[in-house]
Parts: structure tokens; sequence; C-alpha cells
């Protein structure tokens, strides 16, 4: 997969590296606005790519996003999706679809698919982006990310559990996040009386 990515020109991005910086236009509270990776420096950010506006699973998807939009907001977190339409179609399907109309975040033009290269999204076979997720924290480092098929859409419960775990273990030096972690349960603490017995 790694290399077939760098012949295609994608580049592998890698846990706790630096996130890519970019700069794009995007459609964004009714307007045409130049938006930088670099805008939300403090804040996480959920970089959330997907195939194709106009089509099927993205709507359900931007639309799951935008209805929690404002919880994201409350965990200081900014949502960004990209895809390789035009800012121009990003507004035409704001304008044509109830379900977008609801959408208040960012939405990214990649049409020269820059940014999906970047970090290693891009379908150059089909001009589209595979379906992945990337929540980068505010220090512009990435810590998680997911790629799935484009028939499969994502979960915006999984989504806000893992920026919550990626949270306390940043604020909570030493501790770790067992499977389901969820804000609220007892984390893990690494040592050696643990060895075996969890």
């Amino acid at each position: 997969m790694q290399e077939e990515n760098e012949i295609r020109g994608n580049k592998m991005v890698k846990i706790n590296q630096q996130a890519p910086e970019f700069t794009a236009n995007a459609f964004y509270k009714n307007e045409i606005k130049e938006i930088s990776l670099s805008d939300f420096k403090g804040k996480w950010v959920v970089l959330f790519f997907y195939p194709a506006d106009f089509t099927f699973v993205c709507p359900t998807e931007l639309g799951e996003l935008a209805d929690n939009y404002k919880k994201f907001q409350e965990m200081n977190a900014e949502v960004l999706s990209v895809s390789k339409d035009t800012e121009f179609v990003h507004k035409a399907w704001h304008d044509n679809s109830e379900t977008i109309k609801k959408v208040e975040f960012p939405m990214l033009a990649d049409p020269a698919g820059k940014i999906c290269g970047a970090y290693g999204t891009l379908i150059e076979e089909e001009g589209l982006s595979l379906r992945a997720t990337f929540i980068i924290d505010p220090e512009g480092k990435i810590k998680a990310f997911e790629f799935h098929h484009n028939d499969i859409g994502r979960s915006v419960v999984e989504l806000m559990r893992k920026i919550e775990a990626a949270k306390f273990v940043r604020e909570h030096k030493g501790q770790v996040c067992p499977i389901n972690w969820k804000k609220g349960d007892k984390a893990l603490k690494p040592s050696i009386d643990l060895v075996g017995k969890i």
C-alpha cells in the first residue's frame, strides 16, 4: 500500500507528525473564503475527506456532522470537509440539498487534488478522494486517522469518542484509554504492576 501510494504521488502521513499544511478556497457561511490549516492552531481539527458532492453516502455523513457541529465546537474542535469539487459546486450542492443546507463548517475545494495528495487520499484513476478522516491536535500533529472504502460510511459517534480520548491523554499525561473508552470512564496508568493483569 505504501509503495502504491508513493508511485501514485500520494504521501503517507504518520501518527504524531505535523499535518501537511494547506491553503484552499472554501464555501463557508454563504461566502467563498480562503482557509488554511494554520488558521486553527490551538484547536482540534477534524479533516473529513469524501469522494464527491451530489452523491449518496456523502450527504448522510456531512448531514450528521452538521447535526453534531455544536458538540464538536464545545470540544474545541473545528470540522473541515474536503473533496475535489470546486467551491462553486459546494455552493450549488448547498443551495439544492436540504441536508447540506445544515452545514455550517468550511467545505474545502481541492480540484487539483493537492490536499488529497498530501494526505494520501487521492484515487488518481477516478479523480476522487477516498473516504478518510484525520484528527489533528492543537499543535498541528496527527493523532488518529482512518480510511474507508467509498461504499462505507463513517460513524460520527466514534469520531467524537476518538477526539475525547485524544483530548484526555493529552491532558492526563501517563494515562491511556482502553478499548471503547468514553468520557467519564476510568483510564489506565501503564506500570509493571499491570503486566498480565488486564
